[in-house]
């Protein structure tokens, strides 16, 4: 079966096979398109979980990505792998399904009172959720006034992306993408400590 010298399962695709699996799929090829979906299915999931601490949120997260990979598979440039562009297409999904939870949780005000009232959100309390969201809505806050250092900085600190994949990805010059990622930390970092 071709893919079994990868490191990760026995039967995994490699990079090479994915790439080569979105490319028959930019071309039209529905089964191309399906096992691509399938196998990076685990990979969206885990970027998706990397935002959205509670499983079910990172599954619909992650759906949407899968959609959204579907859709946008044209827009894969070939330049680099075809993982990292969908690495960003999942940071994306996260990040929008997380704005809509947020908008039914303003929808839904506690204050209103009601039986649930006095029963504090899992998705608040968890030490996890709360560092997760709280760099989402200092993500939110930074992107009205600032979009261009989101992307890079989600991608270097959250995902641990090198600066040179960033670069390739975002098709900006390196300094470019360092510089984005130094501004944008240091306007984040207030938004993170409480201090603004």
């Amino acid at each position: 079966m071709p893919g079994t010298h990868s490191t990760d399962t026995p039967g995994a695709l490699t990079p090479d096979d994915i790439d080569d699996l979105a490319r028959r799929a930019q071309g039209g090829d529905r089964d191309a398109l399906e096992d691509l979906l399938t196998a990076v299915r685990p990979r969206a999931l885990n970027v998706c979980r990397g935002v959205l601490p509670y499983s079910s949120d990172a599954e619909d997260a992650c759906q949407e990505a899968l959609i959204n990979i579907a859709a946008k598979i044209g827009s894969w440039g070939g330049r680099g792998r075809f993982t990292t562009w969908m690495h960003v297409v999942a940071v994306n999904s996260a990040r929008s399904t997380y704005r809509r939870m947020k908008n039914q949780a303003v929808a839904a005000d506690p204050q209103a009172g009601g039986p649930l009232a006095d029963r504090p959100d899992p998705r608040t309390t968890s030490v996890i959720a709360g560092t997760r969201l709280d760099l989402l809505e200092a993500m939110e806050t930074l992107e009205r006034e600032h979009p261009q250092y989101v992307e890079p900085l989600l991608l270097r600190d959250v995902y641990g992306l090198p600066y040179d994949e960033i670069a390739r990805l975002l098709a900006l010059p390196l300094g470019t993408v360092k510089a984005q990622i130094h501004h944008g930390r240091k306007l984040a970092r207030p938004m993170l400590s409480g201090e603004g």
